[in-house]
């Protein structure tokens, strides 16, 4: 058995669901999470939260805003010393024997200074450890966001990527690429087609996607993460936040409508489900999301602004095509991550196998 103290990023919910998914299944293990925000509603039900400020994006009108973001920001790096110092006194009290992070910023310098191992388990140093083949108009954008991942939440002396693409790993990085880490509510499901759309917006809304969608297709639209919640505009359908009827909806569409988030899109691929991405424009990992899926043959990918009727009749006319694309991918990863994690969190090193 083995103490992890694991640092989550706290927006959304994607890093705490696989933090919470890769606990749940370790529980020869003690884990104490260091989160906050979206992230504590996640996991306090099941396991010990340190609640700690973390650095994280603020969006607005389905984009980044820099300025929020940036000002909630510096004063978190201002005061950066006393939440080290905070975690000082956690790693004394909990004793961990190895340390872990999802994007979380002061955990993995924490344990630098106690001298304890710890491990990168995330998808966004995808863009960071690996070299990318990207067309002209991300470059870049991959530049000046690919600062953050490579400087602010700097790869460790560890890094294990879970992605459903994998470019080749550059040497400087101690890395291995896993496939995706899914929860168990979504392994459990039996896919069917019942001919729905699955519209998924995160993050932030855009009232773009719902007169793209009325005017596009006669499919019934299931729309969540909207910020109306119940009734319908003609095919549109507002669906509240429910796990169960998002799940039951997601095994039973056609296809996915969704932003640029690598959770999601590794769940639809695992359930056979082509997906129509469109990330957002100031999210550079949601683009490389996008731009992967595009070429694997998954999928397509469309900006916000430039959203088409004949844009989704070319999508629905390709469904065949893409389904026979992700028929032969790999989209689950989860007894090789739980076992590389297990043998890093008793011996501190990871496995590269490669």
């Amino acid at each position: 058995m083995a103490r992890i103290l694991y640092g989550i990023h706290g927006t959304g919910h994607g890093h705490a669901m696989r933090g919470l998914t890769l606990a749940r299944k370790l529980t020869e293990h003690e884990f104490l999470f260091v989160a906050n925000d979206d992230a504590l509603k996640v996991l306090e039900p099941e396991f010990p939260v340190f609640r700690l400020p973390n650095l994280g994006t603020v969006f607005k009108n389905y984009k980044v805003d820099f300025l929020a973001t940036i000002g909630r920001a510096v004063p978190l790096l201002v005061q950066r010393e006393r939440y080290l110092k905070q975690l000082e006194t956690v790693i004394r009290d909990f004793s961990p024997d190895v340390c872990m992070t999802d994007l979380e910023y002061f955990v993995p310098r924490a344990a630098e200074r106690a001298g304890l191992p710890c491990l990168t388990l995330d998808h966004q140093h995808i863009i960071t450890c690996c070299k990318h083949q990207i067309p002209a108009n991300l470059l870049w954008d991959s530049f000046v966001q690919g600062l953050t991942p490579r400087y602010l939440f700097r790869p460790t002396e560890a890094n294990l990527l879970i992605s459903f693409y994998a470019p080749p790993l550059l040497p400087q990085y101690h890395a291995r690429i896993a496939p995706p880490l899914l929860r168990d509510t979504v392994t459990a499901l039996s896919p069917s087609d019942e001919g729905h759309i699955l519209v998924y917006q995160s993050n932030s809304t855009h009232v773009a996607l719902i007169d793209f969608l009325r005017k596009s297709t006669r499919r019934t639209c299931y729309v969540f993460g909207y910020n109306q919640t119940e009734g319908h505009v003609d095919n549109v359908y507002f669906q509240p936040k429910s796990e169960e009827g998002f799940l039951k909806l997601l095994a039973s569409c056609s296809y996915v409508v969704q932003g640029g988030s690598h959770t999601l899109m590794s769940e639809a691929l695992y359930l056979g489900k082509p997906i129509l991405s469109l990330p957002l424009g100031a999210m550079v990992e949601q683009r490389y999301n996008a731009f992967y899926l595009e070429k694997l043959g998954y999928g397509q990918a469309a900006e916000m602004d430039s959203l088409t009727s004949s844009l989704l009749q070319n999508f629905e006319a390709n469904l065949p095509r893409y389904r026979a694309a992700i028929a032969q991918g790999t989209f689950l990863g989860n007894t090789l991550v739980c076992d590389l994690v297990n043998r890093f969190a008793l011996t501190g090193r990871l496995d590269l196998g490669q």
